[in-house]
């Protein structure tokens, strides 16, 4: 069923003039005398206990509540009539807690909306969408909040925090999860796996599972059962007409097939429903090696990860090395090649399936062992903590030839923070079983997903960490793909969106057309209908 609820006023272009909305504003001036704004047509409240805004305004006066003294102009847009249908907190720039709920993860993203709505349920998440519509305000959607380029907040506009809707409801019968949009892989892989079950998710747990998913979602289980997306049943949306609808293989089959992959360009995604698989205790951890053994490194597992059980998930990397019991003091600091194996076969295969790693070169640190597979999700979480500054890039890459490996150790052994880093993610195995048309993401014949990734705290370093990103990226492009993964996208890459998405460009624009055609969904790696 569709359920639309409307704010009155028309939508204006973005960036123009916005229209002056009087519902909702508690000022005795414009009670009972002439107005010079645009008038406003509100529905009904959505509760019938919940008083409409001119009985606050009246209840307010009659009881003394409202000084003349606090009396401020009314201009702009009210966020009032929000506030009068939606359950959630609405909080704006003069509210407690204003500051808290327009932070992003990326620090380098200091926004200030006209208002965040912190969304309880989907009945919220309509008013939000139709308010912002309306009222002719740019829209971000913040689901875990990770976007590398800040598009979970913006200048003036209304920002929907999914982050209280965050359940997850796990059938283990027939082995599927339903979640709401605002869980992160922490949530997600809390209740699954006490059941012993899994699907792909991302790197770090404090990752919103909706953004990664609806870029496609790389992670440890990506070659055993596919991307996150191959893992999705079905998906229900908040389309930009304020309309609810559910997207799956039988139902909205368009919407259904670009959302996996085509980012938030569709709509509000509310729940998300997926395919679990059986893992409860993975063989994992990081083993460090000498910067020199770098070049040994990957080459070895190039050749490896091509015929590699699927079972196997893990990644190369550089890394300084941080200061971890099992790394011996003295190379604390140390810049080093790293492995990060993970194994979710029986465990009594690991050691035997793990034996390029132990013989490839001389070992500096071992911190691998039997873990649950939830603490393995987790194990980056502390160098990626909640308003640090972050810069990334990302690319596809098919072969890994000597020349790229020189390019990777010239670049990677310059890391110039223990939170920066370049990862090189095998998405063979399974992924390789989807076609390349199958779904919006595009590159299906990559055997990596490579980033380049910087995280700092100093403001001052930002040039330095931007340009050691930029640098490495570059010297990958010889030997890359056109476009690459649109998670790992910055806000400098808005060029690369028909290469990120190749074949698949030109019916993400029809879909687009379909559901967004006026472009509310833009705050985004935007398809542009």
């Amino acid at each position: 069923m569709s359920h639309v609820v409307g704010f009155g006023a028309k939508r204006r272009p973005v960036g123009g003039q916005l229209g002056r909305a009087t519902g909702g504003t508690c000022d005795p001036r414009a009670i009972g005398r002439g107005s010079q704004r645009a008038p406003v047509s509100l529905p009904h409240p959505l509760v019938d206990d919940d008083p409409p805004w001119y009985l606050r305004c009246l209840k307010g006066l009659v009881s003394g509540g409202l000084a003349m003294g606090d009396i401020r102009p009314v201009g702009g847009v009210s966020v009032e009539p929000l506030r009068e249908h939606v359950r959630g907190q609405v909080l704006a720039v003069d509210d407690k807690g204003y500051d808290e709920a327009r932070a992003v993860h990326n620090g380098m993203f200091d926004k200030r909306p006209l208002a965040v709505l912190r969304a309880e349920q989907v009945a919220d998440v309509i008013a939000g969408v139709n308010f912002a519509r309306d009222n002719g305000l740019d829209l971000s959607v913040r689901d875990g909040g990770h976007s590398a380029p800040g598009f979970g907040t913006n200048d003036g506009g209304l920002v929907i925090d999914m982050s209280p809707m965050r359940t997850v409801r796990v059938d283990p019968g027939n082995k599927t999860a339903r979640a709401d949009a605002g869980a992160t892989w922490g949530d997600f892989n809390h209740a699954t796996h006490a059941f012993g079950l899994a699907t792909t998710g991302g790197i770090i747990s404090t990752t919103g599972i909706t953004g990664l998913t609806l870029g496609g979602g790389i992670g440890y289980l990506a070659r055993a059962f596919g991307l996150s997306v191959d893992n999705l049943i079905s998906a229900d949306v908040v389309t930009a007409d304020g309309k609810f609808v559910t997207a799956s293989a039988d139902e909205n089959e368009d919407l259904f097939w670009g959302l996996r992959g085509g980012g938030g360009n569709f709509g509000v995604v509310t729940s998300l429903e997926y395919r679990l698989h059986e893992v409860g205790q993975v063989f994992a951890g990081p083993i460090f090696y000498n910067l020199e053994d770098a070049d040994s490194l990957l080459r070895m597992f190039d050749e490896f990860i091509r015929n590699a059980p699927e079972q196997f998930g893990g990644f190369p990397a550089f890394q300084i090395a941080p200061p971890l019991p099992f790394i011996p003091e003295n190379r604390h600091g140390d810049t080093l090649a790293l492995a990060v194996v993970h194994w979710a076969g029986p465990l009594e295969q690991a050691q035997k399936v793990l034996q390029p790693f132990w013989d490839v070169a001389p070992i500096v640190a071992n911190g691998t062992g039997p873990l649950p597979y939830p603490a393995l999700n987790a194990a980056f979480d502390v160098l990626y903590p909640k308003g640090i500054r972050a810069y990334w890039k990302g690319a596809f890459v098919k072969e890994l030839p000597g020349e790229a490996i020189a390019a990777h150790v010239e670049h990677g052994s310059r890391v110039p923070e223990v939170s920066a880093t370049c990862h090189l993610y095998p998405i063979n195995g399974a992924c390789h079983r989807v076609g390349p048309t199958d779904t919006a993401f595009a590159y299906r014949e990559a055997t990596y997903g490579m980033v380049f990734l910087a995280s700092w705290t100093d403001p001052a370093k930002d040039a330095e960490r931007i340009q050691w990103v930029r640098d490495y990226y570059q010297a990958l492009a010889p030997y890359s793909e056109p476009g690459g993964y649109i998670n790992f996208m910055q806000d400098d890459d808005y060029g690369k969106i028909r290469d990120n998405y190749r074949q698949n460009y030109d019916r993400l624009v029809q879909v687009k057309r379909a559901y967004d055609p006026s472009n509310l969904f833009h705050i985004n790696q935007n398809i542009t209908p």
